[in-house]
């Protein structure tokens, strides 16, 4: 009777569920390789980014460099904390999928095209580190990670899922984003010493607005035949209630802007990446954020600018049912943080000013787009004019 229980709850599971399953086993065994092989050349718990960077190209140091590339938006560059967010974000997607109404957030805004989503981020990332990985070294940061979290995720949200619009994403975000981050990076915010965020961002976004003019004017790129099944698509067994937009939401929201970035936008997806990225510090604290140990300083800012935001925005949220106040959480607050430091000043004017301009920029912006292409193009010019902007004004104000 047992073993017809196990057997059925097996057969219950979907393909996805398997290799999530088998992934998060591999993780694990992963881990524990790395701990007992390498443990004698560390001086804390878990190795730091230093010790990464200099062990490159040795292949335990690349497949950190890689996984931590997925956590990189939020500038935690871990690989827990990316192996957190994932994890969450899959649990997330389970948790819709089955109805349950603890969901949080409907990730990747109640799409249903999460699947498709990650995986089209994903090769997109692994196509960008066989593409360009080589002019990462132990000196030069690169924005390697670009792909990830801009133009494949936001190709599937426009024009679905199926294997021809993930593959497409996910060769254009490697072969438009990310070098053309690296040109911005390496020839105008290195010499002129502006936030490298700047650049990363700009790359994202002039690579994007010409990849959906392709996909406008060569349509066959990602016409898909695919379509939501009652298998695959997101069900609705929970009827969705009205926000009360009050405390709770409040807190939730300002959870969710965690994980916004990568267009999942929920709070367990946001719960596993800040737990990695505790759980990274806690081991070994130079091993997030470049080795700065200013995960604690940075985690406060970001969630300061984001409740600022949405305090702020609240009748925006309201009206339109989505805002972009995650904007600064990913760009101004972590540029003023690195630069200036985590002093408490710092902090709260990144945060500050950073809520009061970013988001309304972005969706200024965003109104202002084609409707064949995507708002987060919006949302990452947004993050590259606030930044210009507000990190100079910072340090000035800070030198007085």
């Amino acid at each position: 009777m047992e073993n017809t229980k196990a057997q059925n709850r097996l057969a219950g599971r979907s393909p996805l569920d398997v290799t999530i399953i088998w992934l998060l086993i591999g993780t694990a065994l992963l881990i524990t390789w790395l701990s007992f092989t390498y443990r004698t050349t560390w001086s804390a718990h878990w190795p730091d980014y230093s010790h990464m960077v200099t062990s490159l190209p040795e292949p335990s140091a690349w497949l950190r460099w890689i996984i931590g590339d997925i956590s990189e938006v939020a500038f935690y560059k871990h690989e827990f904390a990316s192996i957190g967010l994932l994890a969450g974000a899959y649990l997330a997607y389970w948790a819709n999928r089955t109805g349950k109404a603890w969901q949080g957030f409907a990730i990747s805004y109640g799409s249903g095209l999460w699947p498709w989503l990650v995986t089209s981020s994903l090769l997109g990332l692994l196509l960008s580190n066989l593409l360009w990985g080589w002019t990462v070294t132990a000196t030069s940061w690169q924005p390697i990670f670009a792909a990830f979290v801009s133009l494949p995720a936001a190709m599937v949200l426009i024009f679905g899922g199926g294997w021809k619009v993930a593959i497409n994403g996910a060769i254009m975000g490697a072969v438009f984003v990310t070098p053309l981050c690296l040109l911005i990076v390496n020839y105008v915010c290195n010499p002129l010493g502006l936030p490298v965020v700047i650049g990363n961002v700009m790359g994202m976004a002039v690579a994007s607005v010409g990849a959906f003019l392709l996909c406008r004017y060569v349509p066959g790129l990602v016409k898909s035949d695919w379509s939501a099944t009652p298998a695959t698509a997101a069900p609705s067994p929970v009827v969705a209630k009205t926000p009360d937009y009050g405390v709770v939401w409040t807190l939730r929201r300002v959870l969710a802007d965690f994980s916004e970035a990568p267009f999942f936008g929920n709070e367990w997806a946001s719960l596993g990446l800040i737990a990695g990225a505790l759980l990274a510090f806690t081991l070994n604290p130079t091993s997030p954020v470049y080795g700065t140990g200013l995960l604690p300083q940075l985690l406060a800012a970001q969630a300061l600018t984001s409740l600022i935001g949405v305090l702020i925005w609240r009748r925006h949220w309201m009206a339109l049912g989505w805002y972009p106040t995650y904007v600064p959480l990913v760009s101004v607050v972590p540029a003023a943080v690195l630069t200036h430091g985590g002093s408490l000043e710092v902090i709260v004017m990144g945060a500050l000013l950073g809520a009061l301009i970013a988001p309304p920029l972005a969706c200024a912006i965003s109104k202002r787009l084609p409707s064949y292409m995507h708002g987060f193009i919006g949302n990452v010019l947004s993050m590259a004019i606030s930044t210009l902007l507000i990190i100079p004004f910072i340090g000035l104000l800070i030198a007085q």
